[in-house]
């Protein structure tokens, strides 16, 4: 299970890789900004959908305490992206001036950091978890071999 969680985790990095791409191209598509950003706000829906069920599935295998609320974090970090997109729009934009809807979207993209930040360390640490539980494995392995003469020679 530490194994599928350090994959997921990879998934989701990537991911928001992926969504900086997205976010990029958008900005500089020629076409109308809903159809521009159209790929990158599906991407993000399914990054929240993801780090959700990260979440969930960190606290069912009774990960440490540590590691699921990061998750929760990360999820929660995921939720808050187009609640500050739609506050954003909310204040308007109706010329090309500095607004206070374009400095509120700008926490968009701080928020973004934060994210990759959070996914990289969990990342991290879920993978440290999958390779101490194999070397564990490998060490109970190497101790139920029987001692003796004969089990010395087979190494």
């Amino acid at each position: 299970m530490r194994k599928a969680i350090a994959g997921l985790a990879a998934v989701l990095v990537l991911a928001i890789a992926v969504q900086f791409f997205l976010a990029g191209s958008g900005a500089f598509n020629t076409a109308p900004n809903d159809e521009s950003f159209r790929p990158h706000r599906a991407l993000g829906y399914v990054i929240v959908l993801l780090a959700i069920v990260m979440a969930l599935t960190t606290a069912l295998a009774r990960m440490p305490g540590r590691l699921v609320g990061m998750t929760g974090l990360l999820a929660g970090l995921g939720i808050a992206q187009p609640v500050i997109a739609t506050i954003a729009k909310a204040f308007g934009d109706t010329d090309n001036t500095t607004t206070a809807g374009q400095l509120v979207f700008g926490l968009h993209a701080v928020n973004a950091l934060i994210m990759v930040a959070v996914a990289v360390r969990i990342h991290r640490e879920a993978r440290e978890l999958s390779n101490s539980s194999s070397s564990t494995a490998r060490a109970a392995g190497d101790d139920a071999r029987p001692a003796g003469p004969a089990s010395e020679s087979a190494q």
